[in-house]
């Protein structure tokens, strides 16, 4: 029998129930080769060669698909039709025959399907090729450059730059995108301005709202009414005089549907609906895929096939009407240059398959099939059809002029289906307006806004009027009748990225590709660069202090159009209009010089630098004094530090006489005005049992207590670290005093012996039993306060069923969470309660949940992508032996030198 080979079991068993049982379909579970991490995996002494690896997990697969072989000789390489898929291809290919599994005689194709249906895999099969080496060139070359950039780049910044891990080529850019917004929001003053609406009736009784853009025959700017004075004066000049309709103007218009997805704007428009990172939002697609039920995921094509705008229209005219259905069907046109990715667009196998029809377990799956579904049938049907109406109303002298504008929906179109998500939000104009008519005279609406101007202002009841015959607040001004109000704004900064606007961005700048996206973002977070704070991206300062030392050392490689140029060289290749080689051999002349130029960097240079470069962000000039003179010596100067946990903070250049320091960042004014903990600690009061003084102090860790102060004797007076949710400004002597006598002994352990104690780790609260024999068992306590009140029988509770959980001669701990089965390598994959806080367990890897992720919140692809972080550290299981073969290999190939 052929044998056909894909990526995956699911895929596999798909495919396996089309072709029946004179086929053989088995699994590669991903990639069966990689560069291993050390020098020479890539030599640009050697042409570029490269040296390849079968992973110790692949070596089953690759055993497997080997054996099949020697019952037949049709080999049928049924990977993605991607760059990626191809590539898989070609490993197994090149893989098999150096295990000569494919003989002579052995016939190998290529079959490529866009979906998984009976009709599209049937039909791949009429039509093999061979591999295509111009796409698996573009990905060596791809891979190649990924190498070379992190290879050489990182060991720099471990040298140069302490708590740096790694650099990226595209990873890098992504940062750089991410710092320079913070830095934008960090430098952003904002600035006040008015605005002035008044609620009318109209003579059928129903209100108007409308805003002032004409104040003394002049039209309004944003910024021209800048303080509560000249709003006072905008407020008194609307409710004084008499208003009628100047102008009513009603226009028809008309919305398109939006395309269909490709995958960053499905990325974005998931993010946006429904929260999904991007990660979440691939692997749910993937499985919707391998199932049969979307066409394939990583695309840059908005196009569709033929034969499914005929399928979409039919389920439209059969499921809304003829209505629905438009003249002619909608083509949209591909904006991919590179034809590589530009498949068709994401779309459903089966349109007439509603959300409703198709059993979907994971509530992922189902949420991001009915968003595929409604994008797909929207973007065949009929335009929206609306009318747009706008009223001027002006006084009588032409003094004042407001407007409203609103629309009516004439006709629903495709909004029946579906509606594109937005990422900032204005339904001003998605009002409808009452029915009035040109020279018709309004009236105010009194009291109308009275409720605003309380919630402006908090104040529910606001009693008597100003100087000026107005109810004045700081935020909003109401004119004495209730019927027109001028509120307060300030302008906002620019707001940092979700996952969803990165890839927006990142792909305005041609920078990544479908395939990439998700694992950048990954990266960037995996490192410890950018956390994700209510789905926003914030740099840390490791993150911040890469991106200062790249810009700055190696400017070119972060630069946007660097980076989109050599992605369009990478799909040039792609399309065999330049040779991979040249591409790599061009990079790596000026990056290699470039390397060699940071050879003599001292760290201390490179902090200076980074100074100098951060200066007016870490050190702004506010006009009274030097700006990086010590508030607390006077005469040392502050400079970045880092600290041996890799984050940075700001400090002072005579330490250790002047301990002071500050966080990294722009200094605070309200701490330098006082609000913050000084350099010599807070004075909480005095121990009554030592006569010593007890202070609050922050340290590079957070704030602590501390009793007494450091002596010849006692260089190190006893500590203790605030725990979390613990408020440093709030903080009492008697909490104070409660954490310093920490640990806290609940009593002997009634049954086994030993001590029984309590206190705050690194984890949070614990319970810990120490055994007669010197045994340690420790469990977590759920509320901090049962720190100081813990019992006795509760603590024996907890102890005996953590020793249980922990399987000391008690039954295997029961996992947090059961995720299934791992997606590439199968095997359990579970979220687990450890000693030093919940885990994820796959086979012998063990990977700690980042702070702050919570077990329940944990899904198969934070899963995999924390499996993957810590087989890349080298965790446990990842030591085995490999088989290492050289693609081109030559026998005399040298090393890269150190």
């Amino acid at each position: 029998m052929p044998v056909v080979v894909v990526e995956s079991p699911a895929k596999a068993k798909t495919i396996n129930k089309y072709l029946g049982s004179d086929y053989t379909v088995l699994a590669s579970f991903g990639h069966v080769r990689d560069l291993p991490s050390k020098d020479g995996s890539v030599d640009p002494e050697d042409g570029f060669a490269m040296l390849w690896e079968v992973g110790a997990d692949s070596k089953k697969h690759v055993k497997a698909i080997a054996d099949a072989l020697k019952n037949d000789d049709t080999l049928i390489l049924a990977t993605d039709p991607d760059r990626e898929g191809e590539a898989i291809s070609w490993h197994l290919q090149e893989a098999l025959t150096k295990r000569k599994a494919i003989k002579k005689g052995t016939e190998v194709s290529r079959v490529v399907f866009n979906a998984i249906t009976k009709t599209a895999v049937t039909e791949a099969m009429k039509n093999p090729r061979q591999v295509d080496m111009e796409l698996v060139e573009a990905y060596l070359a791809r891979r190649a450059l990924d190498y070379l950039v992190g290879f050489n780049l990182s060991p720099v910044l471990w040298r140069k730059l302490p708590g740096a891990k790694s650099a990226g080529r595209v990873q890098s850019v992504a940062l750089r995108i991410i710092t320079d917004r913070e830095m934008e929001i960090e430098a952003f003053k904002p600035r006040e301005y008015w605005s002035v609406r008044a609620m009318l009736e109209t003579p059928r009784g129903q209100t108007l709202e409308a805003r002032l853009v004409s104040l003394g025959g002049k039209k309004l700017d944003r910024y021209d009414l800048d303080n509560a004075a000249s709003a006072g004066l905008a407020v008194q000049a609307v409710s004084s005089r008499a208003l009628s309709v100047a102008t009513v103007e009603a226009k028809p218009t008309s919305r398109n549907p939006a395309p269909p997805f490709m995958t960053s704007t499905l990325q974005q428009e998931a993010s946006r609906k429904f929260g999904f990172g991007a990660r979440q939002t691939m692997s749910a697609a993937q499985r919707l895929y391998e199932a049969g039920h979307i066409t394939y995921m990583r695309t840059d094509g908005i196009d569709m096939a033929p034969e499914a705008v005929h399928a979409a229209r039919d389920t439209i005219g059969a499921k809304f009407g003829t209505d629905y259905v438009p003249s002619s069907p909608r083509m949209y046109k591909n904006k991919a240059k590179n034809a590589q990715e530009a498949h068709e667009c994401i779309r459903p196998t089966d349109m007439a398959k509603a959300p409703e029809d198709i059993r979907l377990s994971e509530d992922d799956q189902r949420k991001l099939y009915d968003l595929i579904w409604k994008r797909t049938i929207a973007s065949q049907m009929e335009a929206a059809r609306l009318e747009r109406t706008t009223v001027t109303v002006a006084s009588s002298d032409a003094q004042v002029e407001l407007r409203a504008s609103g629309q009516v929906i004439l006709f629903d179109g495709f909004l029946k289906v579906y509606e594109e998500g937005r990422d900032d939000s204005d339904d001003e104009d998605g009002r409808r307006l009452p029915q009035v008519s040109e020279g018709e005279t309004l009236t105010p609406a009194k009291g109308a806004l009275t409720d605003d101007f309380a919630k402006l202002t908090g104040d529910a009841l606001v009693e008597g009027e100003g100087s000026r015959g107005l109810r004045e607040a700081d935020a909003a001004l109401l004119s004495g009748d209730g019927a027109v109000l001028g509120q307060q704004h300030f302008t906002q900064p620019p707001p940092r990225y979700t996952e969803a606007t990165l890839v927006k961005r990142m792909e305005e700048l041609g920078i990544g590709r479908p395939s990439t996206y998700a694992s950048i973002l990954d990266t960037i977070q995996a490192r410890g660069y950018v956390r994700k704070d209510k789905n926003r991206l914030i740099p840390e300062d490791k993150g911040r202090l890469v991106t200062a030392f790249l810009v700055n050392y190696f400017p070119q490689y972060l630069a946007f159009d660097f980076t989109a140029d050599l992605e369009n060289q990478l799909d040039e290749v792609s399309a065999g209009d330049r040779a991979y080689k040249d591409v790599l051999e061009a990079f790596w002349r000026d990056f290699s010089a470039a390397i060699a130029e940071t050879s003599e960097l001292r760290i201390t240079d490179v902090l200076e630098k980074i100074n100098e470069v951060l200066e007016p962000h870490l050190f702004p000039d506010t006009g009274d004094g030097d700006p990086r003179a010590c508030p607390n010596c006077g005469t040392g100067r502050l400079s970045m530090r880092t600290a041996r946990s890799g984050g940075a903070f700001i400090g002072c250049s005579n330490y250790p006489e002047c301990r002071y320091t500050r966080p990294f960042g722009p200094p605070n004014p309200d701490a330098e005005a006082g609000t913050a903990i000084s350099p010599d600690g807070k004075m909480l009061g005095v121990d009554p049992d030592t006569s010593e003084r007890v202070t609050l102090r922050d340290g590079r860790f957070g704030p602590y207590v501390q009793l007494g102060d450091a002596t010849e004797d006692q260089p190190k007076p006893p500590r203790a670290s605030l725990p979390k949710g613990w408020s440093a400004e709030d903080l009492t002597l008697e909490q104070a005093l409660k954490l310093l006598k920490l640990p806290r002994k609940v009593g002997d352990h009634p049954e086994d012996g030993g001590v029984v104690e309590t206190n705050f780790g690194r984890y949070g609260p614990y319970v810990l039993h120490l055994t007669a024999d010197g045994k340690k068992v420790y469990a977590n306590l759920p509320d901090p306060e049962e720190v100081f009140t813990l019992g006795m029988n509760r603590a024996v509770e907890l102890i005996a069923a953590k020793a249980a959980g922990r399987g000391a001669r008690g039954a295997a701990a029961a996992p947090l969470k059961e995720l299934g089965e791992h997606p590439e390598h199968g095997g359990p994959v579970n979220v687990m309660s450890g000693r030093y806080g919940p885990y994820v367990k796959w086979d012998k890897i063990n990977a700690t949940l980042p702070k702050g992720t919570e077990p329940e919140d944990v899904t198969m692809d934070t899963a995999v992508a924390l499996i993957a972080e810590k087989q890349a550290k080298g965790g446990k299981g990842t030591g085995k032996r490999r088989t290492t073969t050289k693609a081109k290999a030559k026998p005399s190939a040298k090393k890269k030198s150190a």
